[in-house]
């Protein structure tokens, strides 16, 4: 069970705005909403909102996390008590209220035995919007995602101290991040005074983040669309996402893809959808016509005699490509009536309905006998 102090003073339930039994796809359903409202890219020069976002993502962060979860339920539970920074020495082993709890349920600390210093802790997840066009979408596409957010300083390369300098081992706490103050059986741990939980410290600070390791600046992601993505989908980037600290590992980075709607095609599933005009005279004679696909050549459908307006027919495999296989084009036919007739076009109709032998209202008629 990872302790730590922000678990139990912050509510980060209250930050999502969900309740502490919510499903785990309601606590993403309300991540997405006030990412989206709170996101730096929405908010330009909003500090505010900025950490509004951060708030955010820190709390989805545990909150997603099966085990993360857990373990800040049980830490909120108990009280004080979970707070990894409280430390206790017994027989001479130190250890933090996480090794008490076990020791007590019969468990070891994480490479069984205490652990000692700062941990490490993992980066916030990011996300961020892809707009696509219909065609990038359907066809994939490899393009850059714009944003801006927190990264290891490029100037110090995350160390914090001025190129050049060097970080030393804090002679206070010995690089352990805590110090302790005995108290008989148990020894209370608090972070260091001097390196304020690091367990180093920057002599000479880097100019740009001012020792911390972190700016924040504008990023380039190059991302690779897979054919066949459908909108509202996510495409992940492990890695990409805000810097870990204390040597933590860094998030992910979520895109969330918006496709814009083609004046053609449409797409049901993997299937892609297009409607075509055909005359009168086609659907009632038969025609081969020309049919678009999304690649340079079309296709070729045969219309059979007696065709129906509305009707739809299927050209096997010209739809959506994706991993698990590809579509079917789908076409919907719609006879068109035209508007204005010449004389001659209007003789020829008026004989073709003199010759019509079926009545298309027959099964309406009853029987008034």
């Amino acid at each position: 069970m990872t302790a730590q102090r922000e678990w139990y003073e912050k509510d980060y339930y209250a930050v999502l705005g969900v309740s502490s039994e919510a499903s785990a796809k309601d606590i993403t359903k309300a991540y997405r909403k006030l990412a989206r409202e709170n996101h730096p890219d929405a908010n330009p020069g909003n500090a505010a909102a900025e950490e509004r976002f951060k708030e955010i993502s820190a709390a989805y962060d545990v909150l997603s996390d099966d085990e993360k979860r857990r373990e800040y339920d049980e830490v909120r539970r108990m009280g004080p008590m979970g707070m990894g920074n409280m430390r206790f020495t017994v027989g001479g082993e130190a250890g933090s209220f996480e090794d008490l709890f076990r020791m007590f349920s019969g468990g070891r600390s994480r490479g069984g035995r205490p652990s000692t210093g700062v941990s490490p802790r993992r980066g916030s997840d990011l996300e961020t919007q892809l707009m696509l066009d219909f065609e990038e979408a359907a066809l994939g596409v490899t393009t850059t995602v714009h944003l801006t957010s927190d990264d290891r300083c490029q100037t110090c390369s995350g160390s914090g101290a001025r190129p050049g300098s060097n970080v030393d081992v804090c002679s206070q706490c010995g690089g352990r991040g805590q110090v302790e103050d005995n108290q008989g059986f148990f020894a209370f741990a608090s972070p260091c005074g001097r390196c304020s939980g690091r367990g180093n410290v920057v002599k000479d600070p880097c100019g740009v983040c001012r020792g911390t390791g972190i700016e924040k600046r504008a990023r380039e992601v190059k991302v690779r669309v897979p054919a066949g993505i459908a909108n509202g989908q996510r495409i992940r980037l492990a890695g990409r996402g805000e810097p870990g600290r204390n040597g933590g590992p860094s998030g992910d980075l979520f895109i969330v893809c918006h496709v814009s709607a083609h004046e053609l095609f449409g797409r049901d599933g993997d299937n892609l959808t297009v409607r075509i005009p055909i005359s009168f005279a086609e659907a009632a004679l038969g025609a081969d016509i020309d049919v678009p696909t999304l690649s340079s050549d079309g296709v070729t459908l045969r219309i059979k005699p007696g065709t129906q307006s509305g009707s739809r027919h299927r050209v096997k495999g010209r739809g959506i490509e994706t991993s698990k296989g590809k579509g079917d084009l789908i076409v919907t036919v719609d006879v068109v009536v035209p508007t204005t007739l010449s004389d001659d076009e209007k003789k020829a109709i008026e004989q073709l309905a003199a010759l019509a032998s079926d009545d298309p209202r027959h099964k309406l008629k009853r029987d008034r006998k």
